[in-house]
């Protein structure tokens, strides 16, 4: 489908994860963005005999096309136990009523809750996400039904998944769709033997491909795998060849002078989920100390249970204002800086290269902010209006792969939302 976009300001990223705001036209061909400019020298579009045929024009009205936001840590389907599970610290809530109620999922239950999860990534702006569940199929199905772009990482430990499933996954939801991909992964070294974490590194070794998991995610976490391993996570999985070809951390709170060295030796990434580590008392993750490392950061909502809200508006300014609070320096880890993460660094994290920006050949996932509303006013500064004041009611429409979503409140993803709601509740009123 081809689509004008014209009357447009256009975030454009520049060198140093600044921003620069264009006016003007964006062009999609395909699922490609083909041209960025004024509409009038498109010589490099199109050639002397060529003319492009719109399926649709749009005009901007002066409001903001961008790159969408990548909620690069996630368990979508844990939309079940929004509201559910709260008010306990990670392992209670885990042990206590996470992995019970998990273990009661029909095996088709997952498929309708990844949609509704993927509604409100759409009403937040969130193009693609990176996804943890124990049912990765279905979360590529339910990916690929309503045309949203997935990272999927395995939830592998001792209790779910086994290393040859995980390399089938990997092979199959690779060459599923162009939405959808699979980087290795496991929970995380508090729920996974060594001996199993042994056999990952090993298949990630064979298959040359990075590693995912949680990481330092909170101080009992780390006390207890001292005393297991006499290491930190971050040590023990070097130790056994865990990152011979990258891979990153969810949450990454408590690390250490050597935890940092290795994330940096190994080009790793962190991805940082400020609410959820709040609401779950985990801590404040270091961010200011990841960038003077020069080591990748992403942010994540975690999952609609540890939550609750899949909102990368929120998410912004918590990394901002927690950043600031733990630094105890107003003048750290700027607006510029969380909204690179947000649609830039969480991409890198997830190999999403063709994603990452809005520009010639990249792909055409973006998103049209309404500045036309009281709390974008006055446009003194667009990028912090964004981060500091911007909000879900901002996001006018959601296109990804060149296909527009969602637009004006309506969903385009082929489902129903009456029906996904009728579904969802009925799947947690079995289980009272």
């Amino acid at each position: 489908m081809n689509i004008r976009f014209y009357n447009a300001k256009i975030l454009i990223s520049e060198p140093d994860h600044k921003f620069r705001i264009e006016e003007g036209e964006l062009w999609v061909k395909g699922n490609r963005i083909c041209y960025i400019g004024d509409g009038e020298d498109v010589t490099d579009v199109c050639g002397p005999d060529e003319i492009l045929i719109w399926e649709r024009e749009i005009d901007v009205k002066g409001n903001l096309l961008m790159p969408g936001f990548k909620d690069a840590h996630t368990h979508t389907a844990m939309t079940f136990l929004r509201s559910y599970a709260d008010d306990l610290p990670l392992q209670e809530w885990l042990n206590e009523k996470v992995f019970p109620n998990e273990a009661r999922l029909k095996e088709q239950d997952p498929y309708p809750l990844n949609i509704l999860g993927i509604m409100e990534y759409l009403t937040s702006g969130i193009t693609a996400d990176f996804d943890m569940y124990p049912y990765p199929m279905i979360t590529a199905k339910a990916a690929v039904d309503c045309g949203f772009r997935s990272v999927i990482t395995s939830g592998f430990n001792d209790f779910v998944s086994s290393i040859g499933q995980m390399e089938e996954e990997y092979h199959q939801i690779n060459e599923l769709s162009e939405l959808t991909s699979f980087i290795l992964g496991f929970h995380a070294e508090y729920t996974t033997s060594g001996k199993h974490m042994e056999e990952l590194a090993d298949l990630a070794n064979r298959l040359k491909t990075p590693v995912w998991t949680h990481n330092s995610e909170t101080k009992r976490e780390m006390a207890e795998c001292q005393k297991r391993w006499g290491k930190t996570p971050t040590q023990f999985m070097e130790s056994i060849g865990m990152y011979e070809y990258g891979g990153g951390g969810y949450h990454c709170i408590w690390f250490d002078d050597e935890d940092f060295e290795i994330f940096r030796k190994h080009h790793m990434s962190v991805v940082t989920n400020p609410a959820s580590n709040l609401k779950l008392a985990s801590g404040i993750a270091p961010v200011k100390r990841f960038l003077d490392e020069h080591i990748n950061v992403g942010i994540g909502t975690d999952g609609p249970a540890s939550n609750n809200c899949l909102d990368m508006f929120r998410e912004m300014f918590l990394v901002s204002g927690l950043a600031k609070l733990r630094e105890e320096d107003a003048a750290c880890v700027g607006a510029e800086e969380i909204l690179y993460m947000a649609v830039t660094g969480g991409a890198h994290a997830m190999e999403l290269w063709d994603c990452d920006c809005l520009a010639k050949g990249k792909k055409a996932d973006l998103i049209m902010i309404d500045l036309n509303q009281p709390n974008m006013q006055p446009e003194n500064n667009l990028v912090t209006n964004l981060v500091y004041s911007g909000s879900k009611q901002n996001v006018k429409m959601t296109m990804i792969n060149g296909v527009i979503r969602y637009e004006d409140g309506q969903f385009f993803i082929g489902q129903d939302p009456k029906e996904i709601y009728r579904q969802a509740n009925a799947i947690i009123d079995r289980m009272k």
